[in-house]
């Protein structure tokens, strides 16, 4: 999920905890807790700073996305609530928990992945399908804030606020069991096809592209469960190519290579590259690397 998304989670979990009998204190304590909470695993974006090797595509969204991480983080946001706002008890490390988890597992739904097994093991677990930005949960979460607003400013609220955001968080565990049914749907049927099978959500609710890779051909394929996929393009892989010398002099090639499912190799008499089919769009993907042979 992308970074607004991510603070969403936070504020909607903070709206959904009952503070009627929670003091100011408390209640500042549970902002930053749930808040801080939803963030914190992206803070390895700062290891882009020191990479000189080209693995920043495998440390971000892994080690620190790793499940085994959770009660890591959460720990260390109940000791920063206790040490700023002089608050006690269980309930401040369950609350970042619940917040770190969220983070975390949402993350798994979309085409990017995370290591969410590491360190354990490195393969990167991505369902793709959920958009990294999802619409519906923005929807969903500004809806039940607007609710919320106008019925308390109306006088019209006749339940707890925090109930309303549970209710958003059910629609949000249902859309994105809605999603996950279909794409699953979509991926039976065409896994006897191919040798391998990746799925990416489109922004449209229930519109998926379906990428097969057999030998050296990967075939992207888009639609729904309602009215069947249909063939977008067709890519050639140079799977006869030698990487050896595109891993040595562009080591985030080999890191691309490791992280994604499946890769395209293309190769001409100017370079020699590989790239991401699931992030192809309007004859590209943004996730290439290459080299200029004229640099042998």
């Amino acid at each position: 999920m992308d970074t607004i998304t991510h603070t969403l989670f936070g504020l909607t979990l903070y709206g959904a905890v009952d503070k009627s009998r929670m003091t100011r204190r408390e209640k500042q304590a549970l902002l930053f807790t749930t808040v801080t909470g939803s963030q914190i695993p992206d803070i390895d974006v700062i290891s882009a700073w020191w990479d000189t090797a080209g693995r920043y595509q495998m440390w971000h969204r892994g080690l620190t996305h790793s499940v085994f991480l959770v009660p890591v983080f959460a720990a260390l946001l109940a000791g920063m609530a206790r040490l700023v706002w002089k608050v006690k008890g269980w309930s401040w490390f369950v609350i970042g928990m619940i917040a770190v988890f969220i983070h975390n597992t949402s993350d798994l739904f979309n085409a990017w992945g995370t290591g969410y097994l590491e360190p354990f093991s490195t393969v990167r677990i991505t369902f793709g399908t959920i958009p990294i930005v999802d619409l519906v949960f923005w929807a969903l979460m500004l809806g039940g804030w607007l609710w919320v607003f106008f019925r308390k400013r109306s006088g019209r609220l006749k339940v707890p606020s925090h109930r309303v955001y549970r209710t958003v968080w059910l629609l949000i565990a249902l859309h994105v069991g809605l999603q996950s049914f279909q794409g699953y749907t979509l991926y039976q049927q065409v896994n006897h096809q191919y040798e391998q099978v990746a799925l990416a959500a489109d922004f449209v609710p229930g519109t998926f592209t379906v990428i097969g890779k057999h030998g050296n051909t990967v075939e992207l394929s888009k639609g729904t469960v309602w009215t069947g996929i249909r063939p977008v393009t067709q890519l050639k892989s140079n799977e006869d190519a030698d990487l050896e010398a595109l891993f040595a002099a562009n080591p985030k090639a080999k890191t691309l290579y490791e992280w994604a499912p499946f890769v395209v190799v293309v190769e001409d008499d100017k370079r020699l590259g590989l790239y991401d089919p699931r992030f192809y769009r309007n004859g590209q993907s943004f996730l290439f690397e290459y080299m200029d042979k004229q640099a042998l």
